[in-house]
């Protein structure tokens, strides 16, 4: 779609440049106003004349991580969650080369010069994204060995490098090797018998030079440190050294008869996103399997390598990966800091956030009676809007399936699942209602980045419990989250329907910002029911009167309202927009926001991660601000807000504003019914664009500042809802 296009767009339009897929239809009365307003020539002319309206999303992805680095050099924070930044960047990181440098290459590779919306060329990209993230990850390794290990010693924990062992410890790491770790190791040798070995994207590895004492020929080995032994090994009095040290210091019984020279650590990062050919639900399932074992083979993308390196050994790991000197990394050690984590999570209260435990929503909550409230009497009389991690999932989301497996007077349950833990309730409560004769459908994405595996292998054990399991459309991820639960009542069939925009995980409901409404609303359960015909039939179902479903209508739903904001504002009425969102990229909704600023609607957006609009820009953006906030927990939920000429609108749901999202993904936004919990969003969007609450701000030249507000959004969360209890 071109920016022309898309600043026409208005509800009922197409996707040009969307998949293949069939529409999945439009709302059929979102908006109030009549006509809707359309910009003419000359509004849309006065957008697209800025060339530079937009920030590269790859760079923009890099000062998200700057942000997380931010959190880990801040001495306010907690010592023991300062340190788990640390692994959190780490993690970013590496994901970020397995996918989108890995693209980067793959397009630079294939002679696709196709320039950004920034305007830039692959080429281009590629060097200031390798430029920026040399420096991030040198400022890495500098935080941890400068500010965090003496910061852990003074706390009485030491991360400490072999030669700082007494000689107890030396003993201690010494018996771990021979009974634990040496069975484990495989030296490789490279010599005219042995070709150089595959490294496996994300492994630690000694690069080992070792000579024959008879001969004197040199040989090189590589030694994979194994990731199955923590990280960083315990010696007691919470001291710590790491693996990699304790295999370098045994080298020699890996090469009996040999004099060791030397040993260098090193990391290889591999392009590890998937390519599928899809062809149907079965050929997918079989083919995902298949790539998923090819993924570890993927061409490298970085090689990072201690500052110690001897050159020659460098030189041949670059020659027999095939990475270039721009590639790689030269960093201070220890490298992979992800095993930060084991450390963070040491039994030191003292040195973490306060504990903080979920509560019950107020209209879930038990009375006079230890017995659970009954959720489907609860949400019968009125909706619940949740708000995780502050209202238990356990409680509500959890409960809500919980009971629907249990209760005889359910018929059915449809459920999507993108991503899930491991020990899932959620997967066992669908399994229970299986196995009692209800209707079980379950929408599995199992080409979720990352957690493939895991998604397959929940597919069988849910196929063989007697579930319906659908893997979705071809061409299309299945993003959104949506539960619905068909009740026989005295009254009738009842629908009650869960729509969130967070996964249904346990776990990271424990760590995630998102909002869910649970609902009996017979409209939205119509439309929930609608969608899961098209997501497991051939249902064709056009119209929606509560949800913008993506791919059709998310993006063009949305632009309408931002153009109803236009006319609001031209009208003399109340105007404004608010949007919160992981990410925001699609040109065309952006430019929307450009024109709606340039006619003097106010913008706020709270964006955790990229942001490629440029806020305060004379003649452009002048009225939008952005801010992000970042901190104890992930901030997730999307929610747009808009003021409605005094009677506000808002929706919640799975869709950020990226092209994945709106054209290549079945996503959901679900307009909120009723006044009091569009009310309540709105307080929370209140409290996130107060100019006293602690954010990072955005500038029009793409830098980000923290702005020093003395509320923290989180602790104040968390402070309002233990007032709640």
């Amino acid at each position: 779609m071109s920016d022309t296009s898309a600043l026409t767009t208005t509800v009922g339009a197409s996707v040009e440049d969307g998949p293949t897929a069939e529409p999945f239809g439009h709302p059929t009365e979102t908006f109030d106003v009549e006509p809707p307003y359309v910009p003419d020539a000359d509004e849309i002319a006065a957008v697209e004349k800025f060339d530079d309206r937009f920030v590269d999303r790859e760079l923009s992805w890099l000062h998200f991580n700057q942000r997380v680095l931010e959190l880990a050099e801040d001495p306010s924070l907690p010592l023991l969650e300062r340190t788990r930044f640390l692994a959190i960047f780490a993690s970013n990181l590496d994901e970020f080369f397995m996918v989108r440098v890995a693209g980067l290459k793959r397009r630079i590779a294939a002679g696709v010069a196709v320039r950004a919306a920034s305007g830039l060329l692959p080429r281009d990209q590629l060097q200031q994204v390798w430029a920026g993230s040399r420096e991030l990850m040198e400022r890495h390794a500098r935080v941890f060995n400068q500010d965090i290990i003496p910061a852990l010693r003074g706390e009485g924990i030491e991360i400490v490098r072999w030669s700082e062992l007494d000689r107890e410890e030396q003993r201690i790491c010494k018996k771990l090797f021979k009974d634990r770790i040496f069975p484990v190791l495989t030296p490789l040798a490279v010599d005219p018998a042995h070709p150089f070995p595959y490294i496996s994207g994300l492994s630690l590895n000694l690069a080992v030079v070792v000579r024959n004492p008879q001969t004197g020929t040199e040989h090189f080995a590589r030694v994979k440190v194994p990731p199955i032994f923590s990280r960083f090994v315990p010696v007691g009095n919470q001291r710590f050294v790491p693996l990699e040290d304790v295999i370098g210091e045994h080298l020699k019984k890996l090469f009996p008869g040999m004099e060791v020279l030397r040993a260098h650590t090193f990391r290889v990062t591999r392009n590890e996103d998937l390519e599928v050919e899809e062809d149907d639900a079965e050929n997918l399932l079989k083919a995902l399997e298949k790539e998923l074992l090819r993924r570890r083979f993927g061409p490298p993308v970085r090689l990072e390598v201690e500052e110690s390196m001897d050159p020659t050994v460098l030189d041949l790991l670059v020659s027999e990966l095939g990475v270039s000197r721009d590639e790689v990394s030269t960093l201070q050690g220890p490298l992979d800091l992800r095993g930060l984590h084991s450390i963070a999570d040491l039994p030191r209260e003292d040195l973490k956030y306060p504990a903080f435990l979920p509560t019950t929503h107020p209209q879930l909550a038990e009375v006079e009676t230890a017995k659970p409230v009954d959720v489907f009497d609860a949400v019968r009389r009125q909706d619940v809007l949740l708000h995780h991690p502050y209202d238990s999932f356990a409680t509500s989301v959890q409960r809500f399936l919980e009971q629907a497996a249990a209760d005889p007077h359910v018929l059915a349950i449809k459920q999507t699942l993108y991503r899930t833990s491991g020990d899932s309730p959620i997967i066992d409560a669908l399994v229970d209602a299986a196995e009692a004769g209800k209707q079980v459908l379950v929408i599995v994405e199992i080409k979720a980045r990352f957690d493939e595996s895991n998604n397959i292998r929940w597919a069988r054990k849910l196929e063989h419990a007697g579930c319906h399991v659908v893997y979705g459309l071809v061409g299309l991820k299945t993003h959104c989250k949506l539960s619905m639960v068909v009740r026989d009542e005295p009254d009738g069939i009842r629908r009650y329907t869960h729509i969130g925009t967070g996964n249904y995980n346990p776990k990271t409901a424990r760590l995630y910002e998102d909002l869910g409404l649970l609902t009996a609303d017979p409209a939205v359960g119509e439309d929930v029911a609608h969608l899961f015909n098209n997501l497991s039939g051939i249902s064709r179902n056009t119209t929606y009167d509560g949800l913008l479903v993506a791919p059709d209508s998310v993006r063009d739903g949305l632009i309408a309202q931002i153009h109803a904001e236009v006319a609001n504002h031209q009208a003399g009425r109340e105007s404004g927009i608010r949007i919160k969102a992981n990410s925001i990229v699609d040109e065309a909704v952006i430019d929307a926001l450009y024109l709606a600023s340039q006619a003097g609607v106010r913008v706020e957006l709270l964006i955790r991660g990229i942001c490629a609009l440029r806020p305060g820009v004379p003649g452009l953006s002048e009225t939008i601000h952005v801010r992000s906030v970042l901190g104890r927990f992930l901030e997730h939920s999307r929610v747009f807000w808009f003021a409605n000429a005094g009677e506000p609108l808002a929706w919640i749901g799975s869709a950020d504003m990226m092209h994945r999202n709106l054209d290549r993904r079945v996503e959901v936004l679900v307009r909120l019914p009723g006044v009091r919990k569009v009310a309540e969003v709105g307080a929370l969007l209140d409290l996130a664009f107060d100019p006293d609450t602690s954010a990072w701000e955005l500038d029009a030249d793409g830098t980000w500042t923290l702005n020093g507000g003395s509320v923290h959004l989180q602790e104040a969360l968390i402070a309002r809802q233990r007032r709640r209890r």
